[in-house]
């Protein structure tokens, strides 16, 4: 009957020490869990004899990750009618696809990942043969980027891959559980889901014998990790500037980085400078982190900050 279950609506942030809807948190962890478990288990849904980097592999997984990613805002409305969490900001807009402050997040989240890698992009520079004016031209050829394009793996590592798994680990779970964990709760529950959907890599290495048991388990443990970390930056990147483009960005750029060479720039004939613009970069990063992601840049609050039960300084400050 109407009133029985009356829905819990949010035009605006809780105050401290509101309740939550009962049943709250199992619904959206069991939401986040499903959502996980179907983009992982598309990428198995066709069966083949062939590695994942072969260009037939990546080519249906392409599809089924699309289809899943592209139904992956299903997850958010089911949640929502499920819970009867409500705002004032449409679906869209809690999942980071928005207008508002559209400039900052492109440019500042990017620009901060920049200044984290500035050891490994200062020994990129040192060890590259080419010239600025060399680099610059080639990013403005044409025939450049149609042979990006036209490499699957390419796509896969810096348009796909990113674009999914930020859509489906952060704008469309962020949203489930801001709402039962918090902002900071959330931030590192998030990227539980993102580490252990890497986990399907242990089956390739397996399946191909690429390695000893011990190497594999040691490398899926290290992966868990490093994307588990990942995955909490993005998630803070998410919730600071409520956009999706910036999360995009950032695991596109770090996709291309990959994981810094810390052992070959101890080795290297210019080690002090390298090892000086590691330690810099580390320094600047904490420094502008939460200045280039004030909340205030991209629009205040940010639609799925509108969904804590409480006012977190990660939100509004």
């Amino acid at each position: 009957m109407e009133g029985d279950f009356p829905p819990h609506r949010l035009t605006e942030p809780m105050q401290s020490g509101s309740a939550v809807p009962d049943g709250l948190c199992w619904v959206s962890v069991l939401s986040c869990l499903l959502l996980a478990c179907s983009y992982v288990g598309s990428l198995y849904v066709w069966r083949s004899e062939l590695p994942r980097d072969h260009p037939t592999v990546i080519k249906r997984r392409f599809t089924s990750v699309l289809v899943v990613s592209g139904l992956s805002p299903l997850f958010v409305w089911a949640w929502r009618e499920l819970t009867a969490v409500r705002t004032s900001a449409s679906l869209l807009a809690l999942m980071g696809i928005r207008f508002e402050g559209i400039i900052p997040a492109i440019v500042f989240p990017l620009l901060l990942t920049m200044v984290l890698f500035l050891g490994p992009l200062m020994q990129l520079a040192i060890d590259c043969p080419w010239t600025f004016t060399d680099g610059v031209k080639v990013a403005l050829d044409p025939c450049f980027w149609s042979l990006c394009l036209s490499d699957m793996r390419w796509l896969r590592n810096q348009v796909v891959a990113p674009l999914t798994e930020e859509l489906v680990f952060r704008a469309c779970m962020l949203p489930m559980l801001v709402p039962c964990a918090g902002p900071a709760t959330a931030i590192f529950t998030c990227p539980l889901f993102f580490g252990v959907a890497h986990f399907h890599h242990v089956i390739e290495l397996l399946r191909f014998r690429q390695g000893t048991l011990a190497g594999i388990f040691l490398s899926a443990v290290f992966q868990f990790s490093y994307t588990a970390v990942f995955g909490a930056y993005t998630a803070f990147i998410f919730l600071r500037t409520g956009h999706l483009v910036g999360p995009v960005l950032c695991h596109s750029f770090c996709n291309y980085m990959g994981f810094p060479a810390i052992s070959t720039a101890l080795e290297h004939p210019q080690r002090l400078t390298i090892l000086s613009s590691y330690l810099l970069g580390v320094v600047l990063f904490l420094f502008f982190l939460f200045p280039f992601t004030d909340p205030s840049l991209y629009g205040f609050p940010t639609p799925v900050c509108t969904l804590a039960s409480s006012t977190s300084s990660l939100c509004f400050s």
